[in-house]
């Protein structure tokens, strides 16, 4: 298990190299950052004492290896935009980002195990195909989409919600919530559901399919003739044994809801580091850029390794597979 974890945890640092170099390619080849933080009448001995200031006259190795050791310490710089440490703007932005992801895939968890193990019990009922339905609207509609038919429905014609924002806030610390207040919990409703309908669709899908398998085979018949009671069946063998992959699709989702919650944060202009991001993108703000691809990178290198680790743990196979290899 230590071999497996430490092989694990190598693989994950290759991939930060990796994405390292691809992130300091981008200073590279997206322009000059000089251009960027003066204006058009600057002379030349400025440009050239801020580019020494910079560090831009280093060889390509000094500069990488810099770059580097910074992005180790969570230092990535000062925003052109902004003008400030590009580490403070992101942690500025952090805690929405978190809450929204977090709350989106609280949703998606519930929603999607519940609507999949009820549409595998009770297949032929009408709730059943209403819940089928709905997935096939999660994973066809885009992202965007959904979010603004949300707020025309509940902002423009009911007036219920929010169109945009993340409503009153409460600092704890470093840490801002909005979960505290009336409207924060208001602002927080739709673009959570709009961050999470897909990724609740996929495990609304996964969950029936498994649960359909596991309900096929021995040991649930086995179960049925030792007496037990249906709900010990569904739940405490059927749904127990179904939730091993989904535990796997689940980690890497949320990944992905950080990662694409761009599209969510722009359309409800919510303040996260998504809705920074595409900032950056319009105004060629490098160092955010890049410092955004480290942090999601950094994000989904780490749960890809806790959900490895939580699967040898959950599954017994795995974990005799493994300790075999070894």
């Amino acid at each position: 298990m230590l071999a497996f974890t430490l092989r694990r945890a190598i693989q994950a640092i290759g991939v930060m190299i990796a994405v390292g170099i691809i992130s300091f390619s981008m200073f590279r080849f997206a322009g000059d950052p000089v251009n960027q933080m003066v204006g058009m009448d600057t002379s030349g001995a400025e440009r050239a004492a801020i580019r020494k200031s910079l560090g831009l006259d280093d060889p390509v190795i000094v500069q990488f290896g810099r770059y580097v050791g910074n992005a180790a310490q969570f230092k990535f710089g000062v925003s052109y935009q902004f003008r400030l440490p590009v580490s403070n703007l992101l942690m500025e932005r952090m805690p929405a980002t978190l809450e929204l992801a977090i709350c989106a895939t609280i949703f998606a968890m519930v929603s999607g195990i519940l609507m999949g193990v009820y549409s595998a019990l009770r297949r032929d009922s009408l709730l059943a195909h209403v819940f089928q339905a709905v997935s096939l609207i999660g994973i066809s509609l885009p992202t965007f989409l959904i979010g603004i038919l949300m707020i025309y429905l509940f902002s423009v014609t009911l007036g219920w919600l929010p169109s945009f924002g993340r409503g009153d806030v409460v600092h704890i610390g470093w840490w801002t919530t909005g979960l505290l207040t009336w409207s924060g919990l208001k602002a927080l409703i739709m673009p959570s559901i709009t961050l999470g309908l897909f990724q609740m669709t996929l495990i609304m899908r996964l969950v029936r399919a498994e649960m359909l398998e596991v309900m096929r085979t021995d040991y649930i018949r086995f179960a049925r003739a030792r007496g037990l009671t249906t709900r010990a069946i569904h739940f405490g063998h059927a749904l127990r044994n179904t939730l091993v992959p989904v535990i796997t699709v689940a980690g890497l989702q949320f990944g992905s809801v950080i990662a694409f919650a761009i599209i969510t944060e722009t359309v409800f202009q919510w303040p996260g580091m998504g809705l920074l991001f595409v900032q950056a993108v319009q105004n060629v703000d490098i160092p955010i850029m890049a410092a955004y691809l480290m942090m999601v990178s950094l994000i989904f290198v780490t749960i890809n390794l806790v959900v490895d680790i939580l699967y040898t743990i959950v599954d017994p196979r795995l974990r005799s597979t493994v300790s075999r290899a070894h």
